[in-house]
């Protein structure tokens, strides 16, 4: 906040991007659009969850092109716990070649295949009609890999009409995934650039971001091509691109709208505003208050206990959560669709937040608060100002310095009430609840 520089903006923005969290936050992301779940309809199991959250995690650390990133998704074999990325192939609802390739189509291209012609359906289910998926000894060890039975030559039509014929002993994986990640290719790139501007700024260039289809166009073509041409010359370098737009003036943007046009949301005329994901807004809780929330899975096997310590964010099983998830809409990573995802506000929330003892259990629990008081030693205004960088990261204003200096020697609670009391205040404020 001291800092003048011209460029602070920029130089934060590399720092932040940077950190571990950046990694974590959007590996949360992408656990939910790759169905990162143990449990019923997904059973992927603990073990081989793990391990793709691992590899998520390590992919998004060290800023795997995307390209690479996708290739590897699409074209592995071999054990779900010693080789992460084939659990693409498992966090299924169903193993038929219709279900892989509707999922490949969603996750990869944005686009609905039950949207398309049968014939155009038929087409892309051919890439992915020879995988197979084989047991080991090892309990819920799965291999998946080509199956090596069929000897004949495949001929094959991809999304774009071109015929393929894909010679013997040829995964046809990798031929799919040859053509997709093409820098020609019309999904691609389009596909993610518009999922990352909906993930930062609360709606795609086309929306919804992931149902692209001929009859759904962008609001701003000229924008996305924009996009899809920097990605794809800066390598699918996916920091490269979050820097680009967090660096820009449109997602800088005041969040208090100018017009009262329809379309203004739309065009990103003013930055949205929007509740923080559920698992952000506990994290958020817990940093103000003192770590701890309370975990449960219906799986009686390892990793159900999450240490104190972890943020919510790294949790890396779908299967594993709290009451506060549940309510604040997290997504039950079944379909692999972005609307699983709730951030609309219910009733259920605000009065979650306002009286539940799940609140005031961690504002009592923790101990940030009566070191505040001991450090200020009674001085009222010290302390408002220190409860509100706590927990809004900002200074208060002169007219929210003044009520709360009122409030506090009117008298009729005492300091360390009125204390509790405003933090509760604080933490039931839009500023506090939502991303503006």
């Amino acid at each position: 906040m001291a800092e003048r520089g011209p460029n602070k903006r920029a130089a934060l923005i590399d720092a932040l991007l940077a950190r571990d969290e950046f990694a974590a936050c959007w590996a949360l992301q992408w656990c939910d659009l790759l169905r990162v779940k143990a449990e019923f309809p997904i059973n992927l199991w603990p073990n081989a969850v793990q391990a793709y959250h691992r590899w998520l995690l390590e992919a998004l650390r060290s800023n795997l092109p995307y390209d690479q990133f996708a290739r590897a998704l699409l074209t592995s074999s071999g054990s779900n716990f010693r080789v992460p990325p084939v659990n693409f192939y498992r966090a299924l609802q169903g193993r038929e070649p219709a279900s892989i390739a509707a999922a490949v189509a969603l996750t990869f291209m944005g686009a609905r295949l039950d949207s398309w012609p049968a014939e155009r359906r038929a087409d892309m289910t051919t890439f992915f009609s020879r995988i197979t998926y084989k047991p080991t000894a090892e309990w819920k060890e799965e291999i998946v890999c080509l199956n090596p039975a069929p000897a004949d030559a495949l001929p094959a039509r991809l999304p774009d009409g071109t015929p393929v014929t894909i010679a013997p002993g040829t995964d046809p994986r990798r031929v799919f995934a040859d053509w997709l990640i093409a820098p020609e290719n019309p999904w691609f790139a389009r596909n993610l650039v518009n999922r990352v501007w909906s993930w930062l700024l609360g709606r795609g260039i086309i929306h919804e971001p992931d149902d692209i289809r001929p009859d759904n166009p962008p609001a701003n073509p000229e924008l996305l091509a924009y996009l899809e041409r920097e990605f794809v010359a800066g390598g699918y370098d996916l920091r490269r691109l979050f820097r680009l737009i967090l660096t820009s003036r449109t997602y800088q943007q005041s969040s208090i709208p100018r017009s009262d046009d329809a379309a203004a949301a739309a065009l990103t005329a003013f930055y949205p505003v929007r509740r923080l994901d559920a698992e952000v807004l506990v994290d958020a809780l817990c940093a103000i208050c003192g770590p701890g929330e309370a975990y449960s899975s219906a799986i009686p096997e390892p990793f159900t206990y999450i240490p104190d310590s972890q943020r919510s964010i790294l949790l890396a099983d779908g299967s594993i959560t709290s009451p506060f998830l549940e309510l604040f809409g997290r997504p039950a990573r079944d379909t692999g669709l972005e609307a699983e995802r709730n951030n609309r506000p219910t009733d259920g929330q605000l009065l979650h937040l306002l009286n539940s003892t799940h609140i005031q259990e961690k504002i009592n629990r923790g101990t940030w608060l009566r070191e505040l008081a001991q450090g200020t030693q009674g001085n009222a205004r010290r302390m408002i100002r220190g409860i509100y960088v706590r927990i809004l990261s900002r200074e208060p204003t002169q007219p929210e310095l003044t009520a709360a200096e009122k409030y506090v020697a009117a008298g009729k609670v005492n300091p360390k009430a009125a204390a509790l009391d405003l933090v509760w205040a604080l933490i039931n404020t839009k500023e506090f609840l939502y991303r503006h």
